[in-house]
């Protein structure tokens, strides 16, 4: 659409119409179409509206009509005449051979230039280490290089060129210029991590090598540039260039003391030594090479003060401006200003009085006034407290936690959750979060020697294995930046939600760290519970567990497992020294708790313990630990154990060693009367225990070691002590598939009353339901150790509560032992095959095994075929026979099949329950079939009175 004109041309718009566009103004708009319109066979340009209008360029007036038409006839025109004249270009000479090797010279160079940047680009996107270490090793490589120049004279082109720089340079110093870049070198290889001392280093060795060489070249009677080998004799081109301006300028007399000081400057910015410091360097020197003697090295610095590594931390962060102090942010600080107390802190350091002279105890008012100073620039200028009033208030702690011999209970006050957590500042989570965890135990002595276990009953003496076959652990893992992490991650989860809620605290485990968490007054416990999945989200870990509250203390502990897992070594946990101090032969190790300590175990007092978790959780593992500290710590006349192993492969190892009392069990019918020979000598113990009047089979064996004890006359028995008798069962699972209701018996008659005497059971079982674990058992297995489970109700039949479905794995368990209420979280120790091994060795060679005889009758004896059968032997065995084969027992199918009546075949079938083949009748229904079939064997030989095959 035309635009209206004003008089200035068709095409010209009025300067007040603005575009539809919206991009460009009028006045812009109109002067492109201006400058399009000057061309001649310029495009059509965009009006206002974006449409296209004429390329004729605007008239001066209106009156002239001819001219747009003279002018598009005048163009044509000149363009022909221009092509017409334009001359035809000449034939090359070479006939485009130049050309063709121009574009040949071009395509390869950009190939090349192409490369290179595509190298320069791929060492841009290195890593920054790798960087260093190239760089490292760049310069390692140009010290072999000198070195082989210098000092051995390498002939060739290098050779000439080092000697020609180097030599060159450096003078008669060269030597030195190889050792020079080999601790550069090494220096960037072992601290890469510390960049902001290269630029120091550069300049101190530049001011240190600038004078030397001057020194040097004074000393040589300063040649002159021109004789070239005299001054290579000399301090070279650097000494020449740092000497003779100062020479000239004024004599040798004054230029020499100035390249003095100046190599004075260049040591002690090399060495990052104040000039303050220069005794005490001096004096640690003299210390260092055993000059002075370290007790007599008492300087206090140059006015009497001895500096502190609280007072050196506290500098440094005043000179970087961390602190917050008035220097960097505020004015200049007053007596009563906002930076009284870093003041203090400044004069004490420069020997001036202050508030706090050290020889003066702090009372309140002292850490009144710092503390009242410090929050005054913190609220009014925006400053963080200062680390002042920290010092203070710990060494105010300090000292009343000594006064009242105890730690003084934290201040259980409101606040907010931001001011108790400090772990969101950097560098304020170390000091207001404190590490709780359980110091490492220090070298623990030997275990004393135990002469009335090693002296065995005639003249056989058995020496107990040492310590020293099992491994040793690394230290504990102490805090790290993760955990202040955490902490500031807890702090932020708290604040977002608006909790009044405080981390006050952490203690670190070999799997997991607790974080302690206070509340608030009138804050329930719920509310942090119900930030379960929230804490997760922002610790990014699934495996959170809650526990609220700590047992023991007023706090909600929060476990969050680690990063960098700890492995425990048994051998750690039976060096401690309460290991050492008691010598009771049935303690053993489990491993560390969540706190740092060391987890043991007596199991005469536990007396039983259940051991369950899914396959891969660690149960096999602290079943070896259990049996390696009982061979460790006791001789076969203090603990004798009975093995049994349904799975064939996992105790094994133990297999000879002189505390069995019978071969390691893997048959689950034998295993089942294994528990009824424990029975049986456990009413045995106790019919001796009450025939001489004790009640615990510890004071029987002490009377009887004593002499207190004499046999009835007649009976020409010999008394000896009870050793202890430990029974574990690697899956109990197995045994109750086969032989339930005798196992269960079996087990639920021991754990009632072999207490005391001297029997305990082990159970495990990687199935804890409730066919396996039964109601019975439970009852009467009160120690429970629990490794991770698959499912809530797993753990639930393990620890009638749950927690065991949200432990991590490998080793990661919850102990609950008998009479607590809330299990301990704790990681297993774990010991190696190498380890059991040497211990089973030092065993067997000690003594060889003495095996009862009548654990395992059944198939020990040579059995008579029973009278009731009679002359049913072959009727039986054949029905015996056909339901273990079948797994069928009907007595309507042995009707059929034998061809017998109905009282014959009810007979067969009440002849195999007696013997455990069937099971008990259950109305209409099919009997259960109790035997396998690759039992069969075993079953018929059994009937038929013959040895087990």
């Amino acid at each position: 659409m035309a635009s209206r004109t004003s008089g200035k041309g068709p095409q010209e718009p009025a300067a007040s119409a603005k575009p539809r566009t919206g991009r460009t103004s009028g006045a812009t708009a109109a002067a492109k179409k201006k400058a399009a319109a000057g061309k001649p066979g310029a495009p059509a340009a965009k009006g206002p509206a974006g449409g296209k209008t004429s390329a004729k360029p605007p008239a001066k007036k209106a009156t002239g009509r001819k001219a747009p038409a003279a002018a598009a006839r005048k163009a044509p025109a000149k363009r022909t005449a221009a092509q017409k004249a334009a001359p035809r270009p000449a034939p090359s000479p070479t006939g485009g051979l130049y050309r063709l090797v121009r574009a040949l010279w071009l395509g390869l160079a950009r190939t090349v230039g192409a490369l290179v940047r595509g190298i320069g680009r791929g060492a841009k996107g290195l890593d920054q280490a790798h960087r260093k270490d190239g760089l490292a090793l760049l310069l390692l490589g140009l010290a072999l290089i000198v070195a082989a120049g210098t000092w051995s004279h390498l002939r060739g082109p290098v050779g000439d060129l080092v000697e020609m720089l180097v030599t060159g340079a450096f003078g008669r110093l060269d030597l030195l210029v190889p050792i020079l870049l080999g601790v550069i070198a090494v220096r960037l290889i072992r601290h890469p991590e510390r960049p902001e001392a290269n630029g120091r280093i550069v300049i101190g060795l530049s001011a240190l090598v600038i004078g030397v060489l001057g020194q040097v070249h004074i000393a040589c009677g300063s040649p002159d540039r021109v004789d070239t080998e005299a001054v290579q004799d000399a301090g070279g081109l650097i000494g020449w260039a740092a000497a003779e301006p100062l020479i000239f300028m004024m004599t040798a007399a004054l230029a020499v003391p100035l390249l003095a000081l100046l190599t004075f400057f260049g040591l002690l910015v090399v060495t990052a030594t104040p000039l303050t410091a220069i005794p005490r360097r001096v004096r640690q020197l003299l210390v260092w090479l055993r000059l002075v003697h370290p007790a007599d090295d008492g300087y206090d610095g140059p006015d009497g003060y001895e500096e502190s590594e609280d007072d050196r931390r506290y500098e440094a962060r005043w000179r970087e401006g961390v602190s917050g102090g008035p220097g960097r942010r505020g004015g200049r600080p007053g007596p009563d200003g906002p930076g009284a107390a870093e003041e203090a802190a400044l004069s004490r350091r420069r020997g001036a009085p202050d508030a706090f002279p050290p020889g003066r105890p702090l009372d309140a008012v002292d850490v009144a006034a710092a503390a009242a100073a410090a929050l005054d620039g913190a609220v009014h200028n925006g400053l963080p407290p200062s680390p002042l009033v920290a010092d203070l208030t710990r060494d105010l702690s300090a000292d009343r936690e000594q006064a009242l011999g105890g730690p003084v209970p934290p201040a259980r006050g409101p606040r907010t959750p931001a001011a108790g957590s400090g772990g969101a500042t950097p560098g304020g989570a170390p000091f207001s979060v404190p590490d709780l965890t359980k110091p490492s135990p220090e070298e623990s002595r030997p275990l004393p020697p135990r002469a009335e276990q090693l002296q065995l009953s005639g003249d056989i003496t058995y020496a107990l294995p040492t310590l020293d076959l099992l491994e040793r652990g690394g230290p504990g893992k102490t805090r790290s930046a993760a955990n202040d992490s955490v902490v500031s991650a807890l702090t932020t989860v708290f604040t977002e939600f608006k909790v009044d809620a405080a981390v006050t605290g952490f203690t670190r485990g070999p799997t997991v760290t607790r974080y302690e968490v206070e509340l608030g007054p009138a804050v329930k416990v719920e509310r942090i519970t119900a930030l379960t999945k929230n804490i997760a989200y922002a610790v990014a870990s699934p495996d959170v567990r809650i526990i609220s509250p700590i047992p023991g203390k007023s706090a909600v502990g929060i476990e969050i497992p680690n990063t960098d897992r700890e492995m425990v070594k048994v051998g750690d946990v039976l060096r401690l020294a309460d290991a050492a101090e008691d010598d009771h032969p049935m303690l053993v190790a489990l491993g560390k708790d969540v706190e740092g300590g060391y987890v043991m175990a007596n199991l005469a007092k536990m007396p039983h313990i259940l051991v369950a978790g899914a396959t891969g959780s660690g149960k096999s593992s602290c079943i070896n630990c259990l049996i390696t500290s009982v061979m460790i710590r006791a001789t076969p006349e203090d603990v004798r154990m009975v093995l049994v192993d349904p799975k064939r492969v996992e105790l094994t190892a133990y297999e000879g060693i002189p505390h069995l009392i019978t071969p390691i069990i893997t048959n689950p019918k034998r295993a089942a009367e294994a528990l009824q020979w424990v029975v049986r000598e456990m009413d045995l113990r106790y019919d001796d225990l009450a025939a001489f009047g004790f009640r615990h089979i510890d004071d029987f064996n002490r009377a009887v070691r004593a002499g207190k004890v004499k046999p009835p006359e007649g009976s020409g028995r010999e008394l000896q002590p009870y050793p202890y008798l430990l029974v574990i069962v690697d899956e109990l699972a197995d045994l109750m598939m086969v032989a339930p209701r005798d196992v269960e018996d079996s087990v639920v008659r021991i754990t009632q009353l072999a207490r005391a005497a001297g029997i305990h059971l082990v159970l495990a079982t990687q199935r804890p339901s409730v066919d396996v674990v039964t109601g019975l058992i439970k009852a009467n297995v009160p120690s429970r150790l629990a490794f991770a489970t698959s499912s809530l109700a797993d753990s639930r039949v393990i620890l009638d509560q749950p927690g065991a479905e949200k432990l991590i794995g490998k080793g990661d368990g919850l102990f609950l032992p008998m009479g607590a209420n809330k299990p301990v979280r704790m990681q297993g120790a774990f010991v190696t095959e190498d380890e059991v091994a040497a211990v089973v060795q030092h065993c067997k060679d000690q003594m060889t095994p003495v095996f009862r005889e009548d654990v395992v009758v059944g198939s020990q004896q040579k059995r008579e075929v029973d009278e009731e059968i009679g002359d049913d032997l072959d009727l039986l065995c054949q029905a015996a026979e056909l339901v273990v084969s079948t797994q069928f027992g009907s007595t309507s199918m042995l009707q059929r099949k034998l061809r017998v009546g109905f009282a014959k075949a009810g007979r067969l079938m009440d002849l195999m329950e007696s013997r455990s083949i069937v099971g008990p009748s259950e109305g209409s229904k099919a009997r259960d079939v109790l035997v396998k079939p690759e039992e069969l064997d075993g079953v018929l030989a059994l009937i038929r009175g013959e040895p087990h095959p």
